[in-house]
């Protein structure tokens, strides 16, 4: 309807400019809203007070002569001028029931729309480095970044969901260490666990014992050979990472080249599989998974500083490549390739952003935690310097979870590998939970996750308040069963005018506001607007259960309330699956 209301006052506009009373070069953004309060009518449009300044009159005057120039229309009862200018518009009746027929024959793509024009985007989020299970804060960004996604499909944009895998860099080498050390000692082989090395006692040790049933004694050396010469650790008085790098360094040169990557890429699979176990499991899929290392393989990263080096982008001091981001409004100029030669974690994001532009996606959404702030301007500086639109890149920021248990914050650690993981979320709160509370806010607000309430079943818990509002409609057709009675649905749409109690009409202007509502959290990238309207109209559909009987000896009525709860039942479906969040019958 809102789609409908706007062309009618551009039909209008086009009017009046053929009347002469509007000049031609006048072309408006017409902008319709649903109003919040059903005595200003069930739209409402501002475009006189936009209009006022062009056209040189008063808002008010130009509403009026707005609403003499609308085609009629039978969904529109009248139009009133309100406030300074607002154009307010009141459906018939019969145009808002109507709307319980139009859900219940649209069923699942009720909600649904084609505003995206099968527009090319790729959503990138999650893309934790591949050297230990995901946490409860990888698992904010997951649900974020899936809900995000489901809502932009929902209205027509072409959306590709990609994991960036960091396969490459110094975190992987600790990691393939930590592997080769604890693997050392499962041979009995005597080492001192480095301080920055990878200590948890579940993962690790599973893929050196992996390790060790695979190849049995193929990569065991003596202590001597492994610690000779090695510079002291922090706890023995020493540089902790100087410590850590000539222990990759020892690995890489007793392994061979050989040796070594098979260690790398036994934790590399391990807990990349795990990750991609972890997030099916979670209900988060992706369409590809991008290896950084592909960059080199590729040669993409030397494209990239050749491309910027060209443009001018690109200058050397001190033996080092230097990427002028000042320019773009960064506050300093940003290595891209050190002066050993090695190209920097920077450089590969430059690249694998221009490959994103190059695969032809039209719209680039980035989904990263806050603690990435820092690299915004870097990366948008570097967009423009490559000749693209930054502008199309979006990058959004989540803020990380943090879990209360019986009012107590959880503690949690990842460098001493004690971390909460999101599996083991999962297991205590259940995926619906999981996911209904990860996207409860906006994504830049930080967010207090209490356990207790995820797991309870009662009223104040939101998701389950709103899965039991579709259970109770589940569950009054059974009792329509059990009593031998039968729900005419043909007989309820034709009846629909019998829906005139104020719970009622209240719960269908609910239900018609539905569209909007997925439209502007899809092109907003807010889910947070759908969870509050689904708690809303949980609420309302609650209340009416309540207040009246559904199964009522006079059929017209029967059928017809019967149908408002079955089209609310639908509406919550639609909106909880754009969520990933389950609609149980029985509860």
């Amino acid at each position: 309807m809102k789609h409908k209301i706007e062309t009618l006052i551009n039909q209008a506009i086009n009017k009046l400019k053929t009347d002469g009373q509007l000049d031609d070069s006048i072309t408006p953004s017409i902008q319709v809203t649903r109003t919040k309060d059903a005595t200003h009518g069930d739209f409402a449009c501002n475009i006189a007070l936009t209009l006022a300044k062009a056209v040189g009159k008063p808002p008010r005057e130009i509403a009026g002569v707005l609403c003499r120039a609308l085609p009629s229309d039978a969904d529109i009862e009248k139009t009133e001028i309100a406030g300074p200018g607002f154009i307010n518009f009141f459906l018939t009746s019969g145009t808002t029931q109507n709307i319980v027929k139009t859900i219940l024959q649209q069923g699942a793509s009720y909600g649904t729309s084609g505003i995206g024009n099968n527009q090319k985007v790729q959503i990138e989020f999650v893309s934790a480095n591949p050297t230990g299970p995901l946490h409860v804060g990888h698992g904010r960004g997951a649900a974020y970044g899936a809900s995000v996604a489901s809502l932009m499909r929902a209205v027509g944009f072409n959306v590709d969901c990609e994991y960036y895998v960091n396969d490459a860099g110094r975190q992987m080498n600790i990691l393939a260490t930590s592997i080769w050390l604890r693997y050392l000692q499962e041979h009995g082989v005597e080492i001192e666990f480095p301080s920055t090395g990878y200590k948890s006692d579940a993962y690790i040790y599973d893929i050196a014992r992996q390790l060790k049933a695979d190849h049995d004694g193929a990569f065991v050396f003596k202590t001597d050979a492994v610690m000779n010469n090695i510079p002291d650790d922090e706890p023995a008085g020493g540089d902790k990472e100087k410590h850590i790098d000539a222990l990759i360094e020892r690995a890489q040169e007793l392994l061979g080249k050989s040796g070594y990557l098979t260690i790398f890429n036994a934790g590399l699979d391990a807990i990349l599989a795990d990750i991609r176990d972890d997030l099916e499991e979670f209900g988060v899929h992706f369409d590809n998974w991008y290896s950084e290392k592909s960059l080199s393989q590729n040669d993409l990263i030397n494209t990239a500083i050749e491309q910027l080096q060209a443009s001018g982008h690109i200058y050397e001091k001190k033996g080092a490549l230097w990427f002028k981001s000042t320019a773009f409004g960064d506050e300093k100029d940003r290595v891209v390739v050190r002066d050993n030669g090695q190209s920097t974690y920077f450089a590969s994001d430059i690249a694998y952003h221009m490959d994103k532009f190059a695969r032809g996606y039209q719209r680039v959404i980035n989904i990263w935690g806050a603690d990435h702030h820092g690299y915004v301007a870097r990366v948008k500086a570097a967009i423009k310097a490559l000749g693209e639109d930054e502008n199309k890149l979006d990058i959004l920021l989540v803020q990380f979870a943090i879990l209360y248990r019986g009012g107590n914050r959880v503690q949690m650690s990842t460098r001493s590998g004690s971390f909460v993981t999101l599996r083991e979320l999962r297991n205590e709160v259940g995926n619906d939970a999981a996911r209904f509370f990860y996207v409860m806010r906006k994504c830049e607000q930080h967010m207090d996750f209490d356990l207790d309430l995820a797991k309870s079943q009662s009223n104040d818990n939101p998701v389950y308040y709103i899965q039991y509002a579709h259970a109770r409609v589940c569950s009054v057709l059974r009792q329509l069963k059990d009593k031998n009675m039968v729900h005419d649905i043909e007989s309820g749409n034709n009846n629909l005018n019998q829906l005139t109690e104020t719970h009622e009409t209240e719960l269908i202007t609910k239900l018609a506001a539905y569209p909007d509502i997925i439209e502007k959290a899809a092109i907003n990238a807010e889910p947070h607007a759908l969870v509050h309207y689904l708690r809303e109209l949980a609420n309302l559909f609650h209340t009416y259960y309540n207040a009246h009987q559904f199964i009522v000896d006079t059929d017209i009525v029967r059928d017809a309330r019967l149908n408002l709860i079955c089209a609310t039942r639908q509406v919550i479906h639609n909106g909880l699956t754009l969520l990933g969040v389950s609609t149980p019958e029985s509860m």
